[in-house]
């Protein structure tokens, strides 16, 4: 079975976990890590001969436009992920349209291919915020990776449906990959929890997801996971240090062994293409 490989595209200063410490304004002034991790991400995929899709912020978009070319010309689906990482909640709706047109428009032009999918900024879309299915459909995409159904103290849905369906307007949400193991919910799909936890725990987790229910899985991460060299905020919690820094070193490892021991794909063909 087939599942879906995705990167969320962001540099290390634009995480909701350091957004207490670093300001907006700050960004365009901090060293720029994004464009060598990503390219470094592709390196990975073309080695193993793999293909995926890259939510892509617009404001990364707008300074590193090679990143979507190159992204196009290797066959990887380009994703929208918002142009500034702002969690849905924290928009109107009459905002979160501009947003999204603004960076579906930019993504289209720069990389010259289309922009179906979308995923919000920490997975943002929850049951305050299901009114973005319908912006989202009424701008053009086709379908949503925004929702993980688990509790969590920034994100989550707890109690949303676990496998892909119809959502506002007939969007397709394709939401995190879960695994249920004796009546409760657990996280699988990637990101903090494919780096921190055992690599044995995902491979586990996936295969029952594909074995027992017969669905694809999804795996996440960022590119500055797999740098272990970036720059460091020493003044932010603890807790947000510890998830952030805990096992970069092992992160590219960890992705080389997940790409050869299952068959990955862009969502648009895992989720949306034919079998």
């Amino acid at each position: 079975m087939r599942n879906a490989l995705t990167v969320d595209v962001e540099d290390y200063f634009q995480v909701q976990a350091f957004a207490g410490q670093i300001s907006e304004s700050d960004w365009a002034g901090l060293p720029h890590r994004v464009e060598r991790n990503t390219n470094r991400v592709m390196d990975v995929f073309a080695e193993a001969g793999v293909k995926a899709t890259f939510f892509t912020l617009g404001w990364v978009a707008e300074r590193y436009p090679a990143l979507l070319r190159r992204m196009v010309a290797e066959g990887h689906e380009v994703g929208s992920h918002g142009f500034r990482h702002r969690r849905v909640g924290e928009m109107t709706p009459d905002q979160f349209r501009e947003d999204t047109r603004r960076t579906k428009g930019l993504l289209e032009d720069l990389a010259g291919a289309a922009v179906n999918g979308y995923r919000a900024a920490s997975f943002s879309i929850d049951a305050r915020t299901l009114w973005a299915h319908d912006v989202l459909a009424e701008e053009g995409h086709t379908y949503s990776s925004s929702i993980y159904p688990i509790a969590h103290d920034i994100y989550g849905m707890p109690g949303g449906e676990r496998f892909t369906y119809a959502a506002g307007s007939g969007i397709t949400e394709v939401p995190v990959t879960t695994v249920t193991l004796f009546g409760r919910r657990l996280p699988c799909g990637g990101g903090g929890y494919f780096r921190l936890l055992p690599y044995a725990w995902s491979r586990w987790a996936w295969h029952r997801v594909n074995h027992d229910d017969r669905q694809p899985a999804m795996l996440y991460f960022h590119p500055w996971e797999i740098d272990p060299d970036q720059p460091r905020q020493h003044g932010a919690p603890l807790r947000s240090r510890v998830r952030h820094y805990s096992r970069l070193s092992a992160m590219e490892g960890k992705i080389r062994r997940a790409l050869r021991d299952f068959q990955w794909d862009r969502m648009d063909r895992v989720f949306l293409g034919p079998a």
